[in-house]
């Protein structure tokens, strides 16, 4: 697995000098899913045509089957009908990655038949619509005339070309992608939130929204804000029947949302199973159609956003429960009570926001009390400082449930728990399975977990700051004067046992008549100074 994402990383290494990483990960993304396509057609070529990959082990071999059978009028028509059933797509024999790169190889590549190929598929499948239009092989940043931007192109075929996406047991090249995405986001600094959640953390959520529902037959997860995808995919992770799962997604930015399909493509997600949507997710809801609620909800959304917060959102079913609507300058409780809304009944939701929302009033003090008033707050989890890339706040997974029969709350301080990282922080398996196994107790431990009732939680005026009911404070130990008072004398005889071994190697040694009174005087301020 390492040697694949060192060659995988080691291919942008054409681009990373010309553009920085929020914008060269458009490139090797799209190269790289493009290939898998392509890839996976010729094995499936080989499958339908009931042949041997041990025979057909080269993707020259490969595609030489492909041409033939194409070429066979009798065959052509039921082997692209049989492709487009079974894997969603056909790609015409030139336009096949190891076409290209091989003859990127010869050096007679030409860019107009890579982006021929991208048309090509994009229009011909709805399922790929757009995916490949933040590959703009136009771009000056490729190089300055067509030429430049061919044998840039060029060397990075060479380098993918060798990378074996297909020959791999389950999600090996889906989690070599998303490596790559979380190494782009260690690049691309503040721009990295809008795509991607640390691993770590996503894997604490989905464990947590999974749990009690493992065996589910049939399980749907939302995310509002997917990002890259990534958090609805580790979902499936954590329940008994992974390939059931439907996810159901919405991003507002469209090259985030074209990485996002990419993403669950990889991981083997079937079209028919993954229903997404370019969108604002507070400006207008979705779904409002069936399915509208969801077994887990799953969210990363732009911490303190700004959002419209019109008066007519008070009419709006996500929000008109609660009295106030969110601030315009601070969008995080539209965002929670959004997901809320889309939540089953038996369903579980988390949320991560940044710490304000527990504390900060007026608005967002009327809806924090309504929440706590319902009992909808199930559990708080403050995680450590610089976790996220883009920002070093602290943040806290705030974990909801609808048919709770207590409003009581947990809350969990994580926030001394993780590895220190030289540009982030990380929570080890150690952490997360502490945080895990604290929520599925629901039992106090000592400066680190309390359950406080909704009495408690009402006393503290519905205040949910952490350390209001987990405190965390270490006493320093005791003094020993005594001993301290030792060890200053032991000091000063040492220091008076130094100084008059340095007056007497001062005053052996030999100098000239001329400097006698300037000694002589230096002497003097020596020993004023004992």
């Amino acid at each position: 697995m390492a040697d694949l994402h060192t060659t995988l990383f080691s291919a942008a290494d054409d681009l990373r000098s010309k553009m920085d990483a929020s914008e060269y990960k458009n490139y090797l993304l799209g190269l790289i899913f493009y290939k898998y396509l392509s890839d996976r057609l010729l094995e499936k070529v080989v499958e339908v045509a009931d042949e041997s990959l041990e025979e057909y082990d080269t993707q020259d071999k490969q595609a030489q089957l492909y041409k033939e059978l194409l070429s066979d009028e009798d065959i052509q028509k039921d082997l692209i009908e049989t492709l487009v059933d079974t894997i969603g797509y056909d790609i015409e024999p030139t336009y096949l990655f190891s076409e290209l790169a091989s003859q990127a190889k010869q050096n007679i590549f030409q860019l107009n038949d890579l982006n021929k190929a991208f048309i090509d598929l994009s229009t011909k499948y709805l399922q790929f619509s757009g995916l490949f239009d933040d590959v703009d092989l136009k771009s000056k940043k490729l190089g300055s005339d067509d030429q430049q931007r061919n044998i840039t192109i060029t060397e990075v075929l060479k380098k993918l070309n060798d990378v074996d996406v297909i020959g791999h047991n389950g999600d090996v090249i889906g989690d070599a992608y998303e490596y790559l995405i979380s190494q782009f986001a260690s690049e691309a600094g503040k721009k990295a939130g809008e795509f991607y959640t640390p691993h770590e953390v996503s894997i604490m959520m989905a464990r947590i929204v999974a749990m009690g529902q493992e065996e589910k037959k049939l399980f749907s997860v939302y995310d509002p804000t997917m990002g890259s995808g990534s958090l609805m995919l580790n979902v499936r992770n954590y329940i008994e029947y992974p390939e059931s799962v439907k996810y159901h997604g919405q991003e507002l930015n469209t090259t985030t949302f074209n990485l996002a399909k990419m993403n669950l493509i990889l991981h083997g997600v079937d079209y028919e199973d993954m229903r997404l949507r370019n969108g604002d997710t507070l400006n207008k809801d979705w779904p409002t159609d069936e399915p509208y609620t969801f077994d887990s909800v799953l969210m990363n959304p732009p911490y303190s956003a700004k959002w419209s917060a019109d008066d007519t959102f008070l009419d709006d079913s996500r929000f008109n429960r609660y009295g106030k609507l969110a601030p315009k300058s601070k969008a995080d409780f539209a965002f929670l009570l959004h997901g809320l809304y889309h939540l089953k009944d038996s369903g579980t939701m988390a949320i991560v926001l940044p710490h304000g929302v527990l504390f900060r009033g007026a608005a967002e003090g009327v809806i924090r009390k309504k929440l706590l008033e319902d009992g909808h707050i199930d559990t708080v989890i403050g995680l450590p400082a610089n976790l996220f890339f883009g920002t070093s706040i602290p943040t806290t997974v705030i974990i909801l449930k609808k048919n709770r029969t207590t409003r009581d709350v947990l809350f969990i301080d994580a926030s001394k728990e993780f590895t220190k990282g030289k540009n982030q922080n990380k929570l080890s398996t150690d952490h997360i399975d502490k945080v895990v196994e604290t929520y599925q107790k629901r039992e106090d431990v000592e400066k680190y977990a309390h359950v406080a009732s909704f009495e408690e939680i009402k006393e503290n005026d519905f205040n949910l700051n952490i350390p209001r009911y987990v405190d965390t404070f270490e006493e320093e130990e005791p003094v020993d004067m005594t001993a301290i008072g030792t060890k200053i004398q032991e000091i000063r005889k040492e220091k008076e046992k130094l100084e008059s071994n340095l007056y007497d190697m001062i005053s052996s040694m030999q100098f000239d008549e001329k400097d006698a009174e300037w000694m002589k005087g230096a002497l003097e301020v020596f020993k004023r100074g004992k």
